[in-house]
């Protein structure tokens, strides 16, 4: 893509750099260096450079990673910035917004580089105060992040998942906690176990463990209503959202937006409670029967949605994706199976991958269930989900969130299970 910062033009393919076009190098692009001199390119430009040219001294980054909750906690800080009337930019896997417009559809996590700068200068140029951004373990290992400064870094959680990409647990750790290792200041979950980050400059949030900001207490009738403590001072809000993961997503964000702009937190918890949550992350479509649409895909993330309503009689859908990580299957079986009532298997993005398959990888980790249920059709899934539904129950289905396709081969067909769901309920 091209760039312009104050009249000079940037480019990361060399195809586009000429005489008038900087080719910024980077390691993804070394090999076609010599192509760029070809076109005629006079200026070549190291990536960790690039941020000599563009003054980002007027915004504040903050960027949150963590394998579940990056997309809640991005837009809770991002909601509730907005509402104590700063302008803000928000950058991550539901698009692009600025001050409450989405200016660009869905895309990458985390842009490549030259993305990013673009973004963080039309946030500028829009007088931005700060420019929110999930950050990917892709974007940590493959430096798109480079040259940004961050007022602060989030850490949600680290759990097993892009395992197709990362090939070990522990390189995919190493990498997410690689993103803490500096002293710049820092937000961690500290009920994780597995977070490595250099204490200095960090801040800590959690439920068990004791932290800066510590709850003490929350309960889950008629949303969620949570008491915690920051230093010795005392403090809560109320949200219509569910699920302790959320409990952990809020507490992120409320702690974050303290940390960067001193308000006081009485004041902050106020605008906590305006934020309803994101569309396809704990959603509720229906209310009778209740049935919920979450993103969940990973065996902590099904844990997690599952935990959440131990109270009801639990309806899982759910698959998992094609030509990715293919040891989680049977775990997240045995997520399903330990805690839901009834299991409908089903097919998710199946790829490349044959569906019947990916299913008989989900069944070798549900032992001996009683209710078991396997339609590859997820609209057929979602049909019979809800048929089985009554007073006592929760339909949860899991895995797609808000996407608006189901990828079969490399062909994306429309599907959506929030329209699915709603379909069914009003025949």
């Amino acid at each position: 893509m091209q760039l312009t910062i104050n009249n000079k033009i940037f480019t990361d393919n060399s195809n586009e750099a000429n005489e008038n076009v900087a080719f910024v190098l980077s390691s993804f692009n070394e090999r076609f260096k010599q192509s760029a001199i070809d076109n005629g390119c006079k200026e070549i430009i190291a990536s960790s450079d690039l941020k000599n040219y563009l003054d980002m001294s007027s915004i504040k980054i903050i960027g949150i990673t963590g394998t579940n909750g990056k997309t809640t906690t991005a837009a809770a800080i991002y909601s509730i910035l907005l509402d104590l009337g700063y302008k803000v930019a928000l950058q991550g896997t539901r698009g692009f917004f600025i001050n409450d417009e989405r200016v660009e559809d869905y895309s990458l996590t985390t842009p490549m580089q030259l993305g990013n700068f673009a973004h963080i200068q039309k946030a500028m140029q829009n007088k931005c105060d700060f420019f929110i951004m999930e950050v990917s373990s892709h974007a940590i290992v493959q430096k798109r992040i480079e040259g940004l400064s961050f007022e602060l870094k989030i850490h949600t959680n680290i759990t097993r998942d892009h395992l197709d990409y990362h090939k070990t647990i522990e390189e995919y750790i190493n990498i997410k906690n690689s993103f803490f290792s500096d002293e710049c200041k820092k937000l961690i979950n500290k009920d994780d176990k597995i977070v490595k980050y250099n204490v200095k400059n960090g801040f800590a949030y959690s439920l068990d463990d004791p932290s800066t900001y510590k709850v003490g207490a929350y309960s889950f009738k008629n949303g969620m209503h949570v008491m915690f403590s920051y230093f010795n001072e005392m403090h809560s809000f109320s949200s219509s959202m569910m699920g302790i993961f959320n409990v952990y997503n809020l507490m992120a964000a409320l702690s974050a937006v303290h940390i960067t702009t001193q308000k006081p937190l009485d004041e902050i918890c106020e605008a906590v409670e305006n934020f309803a949550g994101v569309s396809g992350r704990m959603e509720v479509i229906s209310d009778n029967p209740l049935v919920i649409v979450d993103f969940a895909h990973t065996p902590d993330g099904m844990k997690e949605v599952l935990q959440s309503f131990a109270h009801k009689d639990i309806i899982c859908v759910f698959g998992a994706g094609g030509d990715r990580d293919q040891d989680k299957r049977p775990l997240m079986g045995q997520i399903a199976a330990n805690y839901a009532k009834h299991i409908i298997v089903t097919s998710d993005n199946p790829r490349f991958e044959d569906p019947d398959l990916i299913i008989e990888d989900i069944l070798k980790g549900i032992k001996n269930h009683q209710s078991v249920n396997i339609d590859v059709n997820r609209k057929a899934a979602i049909k019979k989900a809800i048929e089985m539904a009554d007073e006592n129950s929760v339909v949860l289905v899991l895995g797609k969130g808000d996407e608006m396709s189901q990828i079969i081969y490399d062909k994306k067909l429309p599907f959506s299970d929030k329209e699915e769901i709603l379909k069914q309920l009003n025949h």
